[in-house]
């Protein structure tokens, strides 16, 4: 079995060296790559009970995630994962399914693990159990959703210049009467996109009404199929949709084909999240991608930071917008079909 001085020689530093590198105290890239790829040939594993007798830190990590059926936060955990494996670290997981009574006995469980730091992807708006993490001492980052009166920094994708370009792109497609499906109210990843999307329209002169914004009871196929509902039944339906959350999605998209309307014919569709296989639907959905891994890797070494005693600030990475023919874009059937009748 390998030991930590066999890892020093193949890598060609010293075993102090090797020992920062495997408590996340990082030195510089190439050191750091070269102590990784020592450890991978040679399968070395910290011994972390003998690591924790001296250092007081058992080299484990948690996470809990809001809901791992979606999509968007499996690569959130995947991206985490990785990222603490490389670093010598172990990572439990735990899905709260978006209850905060869940979350909560989760992260129980993890302190009483003596973990040496807690990421928290947070249920609903968060619960009082967050403050008592901060209160206890453990180190603690919030990833992609922000709780309010908690005193961790945030790691998080920033959607201004994505839902910016997307009411210009929107605009420019002649789509005027556009509507939202949003996270339940008082959410504040909800609230925000609503608000940052409702601004960006208004500089081109489009409204976005009350009735046009529709929260879901939950973050499933189920809540966003139910506002889809709602919005298709007003006096004067909307032109595109944009759904904040890729479950959302699906449900949206749900109703629309249970009531024969097309994408993009009759209804323009973009989705906040994007997922590998939206490229390859009929048609192709236009999406706000987030930064997901970059994500992930940001939250892990922010964390490390705070096991390390010093006061990282929150973290924002820049969404984007892809644009592919969901909202009839040049190239969708809509264009083709009126180019063919053009010519007949």
């Amino acid at each position: 079995m390998a030991k930590i001085k066999d890892v020093a020689e193949r890598a060609g530093v010293s075993v102090a060296t090797v020992s920062r590198v495997l408590n996340g105290r990082s030195p510089v890239a190439e050191t750091r790559e070269r102590v990784l790829a020592a450890v991978e040939a040679l399968g070395y594993r910290p011994n972390n009970v003998a690591r924790a007798l001296r250092t007081a830190r058992t080299g484990t990590l948690g996470l809990v995630i809001s809901d791992l059926t979606n999509p968007f936060f499996t690569e959130l955990a995947d991206a985490v994962e990785d990222a603490a494996r490389g670093l010598g670290y172990s990572l439990i997981i735990g899905n709260a399914a978006e209850r905060t009574a869940q979350q909560d006995d989760y992260i129980r469980t993890l302190l009483d693990r003596r973990i040496d730091g807690l990421l928290v992807s947070s249920a609903g708006t968060g619960s009082a159990m967050l403050r008592e993490v901060v209160a206890s001492g453990t180190p603690l980052v919030l990833l992609d959703r922000i709780v309010p009166g908690v005193d961790a920094p945030c790691v998080r994708a920033d959607g201004a210049a994505a839902l910016t370009d997307l009411a210009a792109h929107l605009a420019a497609l002649g789509r005027r009467r556009p509507a939202i499906i949003v996270a339940p109210a008082g959410t504040p990843t909800g609230d925000e996109r609503l608000e940052l999307f409702r601004t960006a329209l208004a500089a081109h002169g489009i409204a976005l009404p009350d009735e046009r914004v529709g929260s879901t009871p939950d973050l499933q196929p189920t809540g966003g199929r139910q506002v889809m509902r709602r919005l298709l039944d007003l006096p004067e339906p909307p032109d595109a949709v944009l759904a904040t959350d890729n479950l959302m999605a699906l449900g949206a998209m749900d109703e629309l084909r249970a009531r024969g309307l097309r994408v993009p014919d009759d209804m323009a569709l973009v989705v906040y999240d994007d997922v590998p296989w939206f490229a390859h639907i009929d048609p192709p959905l236009t999406a706000i991608a987030q930064p997901t891994r970059e994500l992930g890797r940001a939250a892990l070494h922010t964390l490390l930071e705070r096991i390390e005693g010093r006061a990282p600030g929150s973290v924002l990475l820049p969404a984007r917008l892809v644009t592919r023919r969901s909202c009839g874009e040049p190239g969708t059937a809509r264009e083709d079909t009126q180019e063919e009748e053009g010519s007949a």
